[in-house]
């Protein structure tokens, strides 16, 4: 059995049937037999029509998975609502797609070896997804692992994360009433990473999503069998510069939004801040001020800012990692406390070390590190030195800084004025160097779930 607790507590809300070796072999064949068998293959008007019902089902339950979220994965319950408004609107997003996915025309003619043909092409699903999925946004992920994939027409099997898999259960179970098959989404639920190595490694599947940890994906990636596609996406230790001509003022919503939603747990959380000299003082005491007065606590409580870690194990990581910023001289300019077995103070550390695990690594924890740098040729460098690269922020008011910055960032987005968590579920959305592989968001995913078939026409 699994048992599930609340985040905020550690108080047990459910406990769970988990699979083994032989329910997980009888699932890959079970989406293998049914995606051999093309007359069973759904009509694109039948999956449209099963996805309009699913966001409409979630729609009129979000109260009660925005609770589910919270309690599980300790997003604040604010935050939690707006995942499961972005939730129906992907499932809707896919929906839509539909109507305009497809192949296109090859040109012929074009030698006198390819007169009198027509060629064109057509999309059909790659074949068995697997789709292993993350803690921190235990709804919105699932939705854009699985949704893909349904409205694809491949059959998907779903490994949730083992301490948040009651949002993602109770999501299967509204595709099945909305009218799939049970065969073409099919969960995994465990905590045995051997068993989850042995779903993503398996001959069977065609294409694994996988969202987590690089260590754990690029592991995977290198065991994939042969031919087999991926998608991954990792973390970052997202950098936000701020110019001298920045609006400071507007930078601190936007700011603290990027560090301290989810308690920073998020693939894109704003970790590094590069602040001018000449305003680092004036930003600090802002920035300081407001972090100050956000609430910490139960994230089922409407006014609470910032929730829990997902473990007390995550708190005991943050908090030696902030002791070994302090051990080296630098000093937290406001938090910095361990608040419950769960909770962590929201932390602003003032130009720590280079060498401290803050500035290198991922902290995944609501901590924010400034940084003073006097040339924008610096702060771009040190941006750009940590083998992560996801999304990053510059604020200025100076275009000419701005553009120089979004062409000099390594990221595969650049938001001017804006968070390094802005996404929106159908913008393309992935990590490079080491923080990912692939591109995700809606479409994209949909178009990596299809392979396309040329079929050539010759006449006389």
């Amino acid at each position: 059995m699994l048992q599930v607790f609340q985040a905020f507590d550690r108080e047990l809300i459910a406990e769970i049937e988990t699979d083994d070796e032989a329910s997980l072999d009888r699932k890959l064949s079970t989406a293998s037999e049914a995606f051999a068998d093309r007359t069973s293959w759904l009509e694109p008007h039948e999956r449209i029509a099963i996805l309009r019902k699913v966001a409409d089902s979630l729609d009129s339950q979000k109260d009660a998975f925005a609770l589910m979220i919270a309690r599980e994965g300790g997003k604040p319950l604010r935050d939690a609502a707006a995942e499961v408004v972005r939730a129906v609107d992907g499932v809707r997003n896919a929906a839509d797609e539909l109507r305009t996915f497809a192949g296109r025309e090859i040109p012929m003619g074009l030698s006198p070896a390819s007169t009198n043909r027509w060629a064109f092409t057509t999309k059909e699903p790659i074949g068995v997804v697997a789709a292993i999925s993350a803690f921190n946004h235990p709804l919105n992920l699932i939705v854009h692992q699985v949704v893909p994939a349904i409205a694809t027409g491949c059959p998907v099997i779903v490994k949730p994360a083992d301490r948040t898999p009651l949002s993602c259960l109770e999501f299967v179970k509204l595709v099945h009433e909305a009218g799939l098959p049970e065969a073409w989404c099919q969960t995994l639920i465990t905590a045995d990473t051997a068993l989850a190595e042995s779903l993503a490694t398996s001959p069977r599947i065609a294409f694994l999503s996988f969202i987590g940890s690089a260590r754990v994906g690029w592991y995977l990636h290198s065991k994939l069998a042969p031919g087999v596609r991926s998608a991954l996406e990792h973390g970052g230790a997202a950098p936000a510069i701020i110019d001298r001509s920045a609006d400071l003022e507007a930078v601190l919503d936007p700011l603290v939004r990027g560090g301290f939603y989810h308690a920073g747990q998020v693939c894109v959380s704003t970790q590094r801040v590069y602040v001018h000299d000449a305003v680092f003082q004036e930003m600090a005491d802002r920035l300081i001020a407001k972090v100050s007065s956000l609430q910490t606590g139960d994230p089922t409580f409407e006014k609470t800012d910032v929730g829990p870690l997902i473990t007390p194990r995550e708190v005991d990581r943050v908090a030696d990692w902030v002791a070994e910023a302090v051990a080296s001289s630098v000093a937290p300019a406001v938090g910095g406390t361990r608040l419950s077995k769960t909770l962590f103070e929201p932390t602003i550390l003032l130009d720590p070390a280079p060498d401290v695990r803050v500035s290198r690594e991922e902290i995944f924890g609501p901590v924010m590190a400034l940084y003073r740098y006097k040339d924008l040729s610096d702060a771009l460098a040190r941006a750009n030195s940590l083998p992560v690269a996801f999304q990053a922020s510059i604020f200025a008011q100076d275009l000419d800084v701005a553009l120089s910055a979004a062409h000099g960032l390594e990221a595969s987005a650049v938001m001017v004025n804006d968070a390094t968590t802005f996404r929106t579920d159908w913008m393309p959305f992935a990590g490079r160097r080491v923080s990912g592989y692939g591109t995700g968001g809606i479409g994209y995913t949909m178009q990596d779930m299809t392979h396309e078939k040329m079929i050539i026409l010759r006449r006389r």
